[in-house]
């Protein structure tokens, strides 16, 4: 958690205060009034943005100082997020939800990605959605510098996540390069993964 919490400690929002460009373009999939769970939401900007939507949603992150930005966030926007100190070993994935949400989670490599990938799944209702986006390995292979841990294994590709949710129906999954603007942490051009499935 130290380093992580010790950048956001900055004032600054450190991917921005508007939703991944991801969420914003698919949000809609999600079923109305849904319950929805945002992985690692760090300071808040996709799970306030989907509590604007007017979504019931719980967010997790293990660091205080993003935590305390989100909820400064929600508050500035009005909305209510149900926000937890937890880190993905301690969160409770007993929970299930209608849509579990995951933007730039990918901060562990094997075997730890795909537990996580696994117990994401396990937390989506029957019928309710998983929605990934994130970095696909040739954001190292390509030297691109907009962001993204040093480590390419922990990176996924679209037919990594087809596998890991091979009991799922696949509505979106496409690898692609992009332009980002997201604070200082995502800037730059890129190359991503987008998935969303649903649970059978």
């Amino acid at each position: 958690m130290g380093s992580w919490n010790e950048r956001f400690s900055q004032e600054a929002y450190v991917f921005g205060t508007e939703p991944a460009g991801f969420l914003k373009a698919h949000a809609a999939a999600i079923p109305k009034g849904a319950s929805v769970l945002c992985v690692a939401d760090g300071e808040g900007r996709n799970s306030v943005y989907l509590a604007e939507l007017g979504y019931r949603v719980t967010a997790f992150d293990s660091a205080p100082a993003a935590l305390e930005k989100a909820r400064a966030l929600a508050r500035a926007r009005g909305v209510e997020v149900a926000f937890h100190e937890a880190g993905i070993e301690g969160w409770d994935w007993s929970q299930r939800f209608d849509a579990v949400v995951g933007v730039f989670i990918q901060f562990v490599g094997p075997p730890e990605k795909a537990r996580l990938l696994r117990r994401i799944g396990d937390a989506v209702a029957d019928g309710g959605l998983v929605l990934l986006h994130g970095y696909h390995p040739r954001q190292r292979d390509e030297g691109y510098r907009s962001g993204g841990p040093g480590a390419v294994e922990n990176l996924y590709t679209e037919a990594e996540l087809r596998a890991v949710f091979a009991g799922f129906e696949v509505l979106e999954a496409r690898e692609y390069d992009a332009e980002l603007v997201e604070g200082e942490g995502h800037l730059g051009r890129s190359a991503l993964v987008d998935f969303i499935a649903r649970k059978r």
